[in-house]
């Protein structure tokens, strides 16, 4: 069967510490009647073939969203890396090839990003594949290197296949997604940033101001 074709598991990472909001949970944040998680569930859940949720510390708080709560396996928050190995070793246990993450805090992100990862990677070594979008403005450039393009490290597709490489370079101090990428040839899956980035994430109370304005 055609990698294409296959439909991966989804997970959302909210393992993060949200320093920059004075700690909690962003997904838990509500812009336009809804909780961000709520809003990031109802984007995924179409386009995968289940769904679980990344996150550290007490699993109850998410008892109401009635999914599977995956710990890092790996202590000290190391980054969204470690998310997506927890992602990665619950997909082997239900018998899947691949994920696909999102952010907690990204509402907006697109329909149809599961198939266009999909199609991203079927030239790439394995089904690996980030999403990106192109720089606009002065935007600086959050992590492509010398390319005009962002790359979204946290919406990525991601191979079961590869996971014990990725627990060896989490173990040998590894913490950037894109140097594990690059190093297996990860395809790019590019969406428009008009009339806004869609991979826009609350990272701050005035993120969250302008997350109520789009959503409203």
């Amino acid at each position: 069967m055609s990698r294409a074709l296959q439909q991966p598991l989804g997970v959302i990472l909210a393992g993060g510490l949200a320093t920059r909001m004075g700690g909690g949970d962003k997904g838990l944040l509500e812009i336009g009647g809804a909780p961000l998680l709520q809003r990031v569930i109802d984007r995924l859940e179409p386009q995968v073939a289940g769904v679980a949720l990344n996150a550290n510390g007490d699993a109850d708080r998410f008892a109401g969203y009635g999914l599977p709560v995956l710990p890092d396996s790996i202590a000290g928050f190391p980054g969204p890396l470690a998310g997506v190995l927890a992602g990665l070793d619950w997909a082997a246990e239900q018998g899947a090839d691949s994920i696909v993450t999102v952010a907690a805090d990204t509402p907006f992100f697109p329909c149809d990003l599961v198939p266009h990862l999909l199609l991203a990677a079927e030239d790439a070594p394995h089904p690996l594949a980030l999403a990106c979008t192109p720089r606009s403005g002065e935007e600086a450039l959050k992590s492509g290197g010398g390319k005009r393009l962002n790359r979204h490290p946290t919406f990525g597709l991601w191979p079961v296949a590869l996971a014990d490489d990725l627990r060896t370079a989490l173990g040998e101090g590894l913490r950037k997604v894109v140097l594990w990428t690059d190093r297996h040839g990860a395809g790019e899956a590019l969406f428009p940033a008009e009339p806004f980035d869609p991979f826009f994430n609350v990272n701050t109370p005035e993120d969250l101001a302008r997350a109520r304005e789009l959503a409203s």
